[in-house]
C-alpha cells in the first residue's frame, strides 16, 4: 500500500496529453501539437560543443552538492547582471531542471498548517507540490481583465499569520501576462509585514515581447526573503539538458543543497558547463528564436480572435496563448478533448492549471507557422460544424 502522501501529488497534464496524442499518431492519425511547453529549435551547437569538451575532458564525476564553483559564480554573475542586484555563488544552487528549487523551497519552508499563496491558473505543479508538503494551497486568482495580474485587494485578504510563502510567476504559465513593479512591490510588502517568504519563477524572463522585463529583485529589501527561480530550459532549447538554478539567501542554500545531496546528489557537471557558455557565448541564436516566438505569437494571437466565441489577449511573455472560449458554449475540458479526437489538434484544458482556468484553453506555439496555420484552420472548421449541428 502506498503512503497516504502519495495521493497528494498531482501532475503535469501536458505530459499526460502529449502521450495520448503520440498514441494516436501511432494508430496513423495527424495531429497537430500544441499542447506541450518545449522549444521546437534545436540547442545552440556553441552550447552543445562546450559540453562535448567537457565529457572529453572527464567532467563525467560527482560534484559539489551546490554546484561547480565556477557555475555558481557565472550564474551568480549573471543574475547580477541582469537583475541589477548583486549575489554571489553563495547564493545559488544549481539543480537538474528548475522543478527541484520549487519542490526542494517548499519542503524546506512550508509544513503542516502553513498557506502557501500562489498563481491560479497557474503551473500545475504548483499547487501539487504544496499539498505534497502537508502545507494548505490558497489559490490567487489571475484576471483576465487585468492582463492577467491579480486584484491588489485579493491578495491582502489571503495572506495570514499563517501564510509561509508566496509564489509570483512572470512571465506566466498557462497565460503569458507579466507582473508590474506595483505587483511585486504589494507582494514584498505582505511578505515583510507576514514574516513570509517569496518564490518568483522567472523561468521565462528572457521570452519578452512588450515592455521591459520586471523582476522581484525591482525590490532590493526583498532579496533577503525571495527565492528566484530560473533556468536554461526555454530561452536556449535546453529543455532536455534538466538545468535551472534557484537565487536565495546563503543560509537557505546551505539547506536546499543539502535537500539535493539527499535527493539527487548533484547536477551533472557537464550541463553546467554548457550552461555558463550558454550565459557567455553568442547570444544570436537565442535571438532568432525569440523573433520567431514573436512572430508566430501574432499569427497564433490573430487566429484565433478570427474564430467565433474566442477571445485572446496578446501574451507579453512566455510562449503560450490563453483563450476565452466561454460565447463557444464549450466547457474548457470538453473542447479541449473534442479538438483533439475530432480535429487532430493537441491542446490543454485551462482547467489544467486550476479551477479560475475554466472557459480558457491554453495553446503553445512552440510550433511551426505553417503547423500553426494549420491548427487555427482545423480549430475554426471544427468550431463552424459545431456550431451548425448544435
Amino acid at each position: 500500500m502506498l503512503a497516504k502522501r502519495m495521493s497528494r501529488l498531482g501532475t503535469e497534464t501536458a505530459f499526460e496529453v502529449l502521450a495520448r496524442a503520440r498514441a494516436m499518431e501511432a494508430t496513423g492519425k495527424e495531429i497537430i501539437h500544441l499542447e506541450i511547453g518545449e522549444p521546437d529549435f534545436d540547442t545552440p551547437r556553441n552550447i552543445v560543443d562546450a559540453a562535448t569538451r567537457a565529457l572529453h575532458d572527464g567532467c563525467t564525476h560527482y560534484g559539489p552538492s551546490a554546484g561547480l564553483p565556477e557555475a555558481r559564480k557565472a550564474f551568480a554573475d549573471f543574475i547580477t547582471k541582469d537583475r541589477g542586484l548583486d549575489v554571489g555563488p553563495e547564493n545559488i544552487v544549481i539543480t537538474p531542471g528548475a522543478k527541484p528549487i520549487l519542490f526542494f523551497s517548499i519542503l524546506a519552508l512550508a509544513a503542516a498548517g502553513d498557506e502557501v499563496i500562489y498563481p491560479d491558473p497557474g503551473f500545475p505543479i504548483y499547487e501539487s507540490v504544496i499539498n505534497f508538503a502537508g502545507a494548505t494551497p490558497v489559490p490567487l486568482p489571475l484576471i483576465e481583465d487585468r492582463g492577467f495580474s491579480f486584484d491588489p485587494e485579493r491578495l491582502k485578504a489571503l495572506v495570514t499569520p499563517r501564510t509561509r510563502l508566496i509564489i509570483l510567476n512572470s512571465p506566466q504559465n498557462p497565460t503569458g501576462g507579466m507582473l508590474t513593479r506595483a505587483d511585486f512591490r504589494l507582494a514584498a510588502d505582505l511578505a515583510a509585514a507576514h514574516d513570509a517568504w517569496i518564490l518568483s519563477d522567472e523561468v521565462y524572463s528572457k521570452m519578452i515581447y512588450e515592455d521591459s522585463y520586471v523582476s522581484i529583485y525591482s525590490c532590493p529589501d526583498a532579496k533577503d526573503r525571495t527565492i528566484l527561480l530560473e533556468g536554461h530550459s526555454k530561452t536556449y532549447a535546453m529543455t532536455g539538458w534538466r538545468l535551472g538554478y534557484g537565487v536565495m539567501p546563503a543560509e537557505l542554500a546551505q539547506q536546499i543543497a543539502k535537500l539535493q545531496t539527499n535527493c539527487t546528489s548533484c547536477t551533472p557537471g557537464f550541463t553546467q558547463i554548457a550552461g555558463i557558455e550558454a550565459l557567455n557565448g553568442p547570444q544570436e541564436e537565442s535571438e532568432r528564436m525569440m523573433a520567431e516566438f514573436k512572430a508566430r505569437r501574432d499569427v497564433i494571437v490573430d487566429g484565433l480572435n478570427a474564430i467565433p466565441g474566442f477571445r485572446c489577449l496578446r501574451p507579453k511573455g512566455s510562449f503560450y496563448v490563453f483563450p476565452n472560449i466561454t460565447q463557444t458554449g464549450w466547457g474548457s475540458d470538453r473542447l479541449a478533448s473534442a479538438l483533439l479526437e475530432s480535429a487532430g489538434v493537441a491542446v490543454l484544458s485551462g482547467t489544467c492549471f486550476g479551477r479560475h482556468g475554466e472557459g480558457y484553453l491554453r495553446l503553445s506555439f512552440a510550433n511551426s507557422r505553417q503547423n500553426i496555420a494549420k491548427a487555427l484552420g482545423k480549430i475554426s472548421e471544427f468550431i463552424h460544424k459545431a456550431g451548425k449541428s448544435a
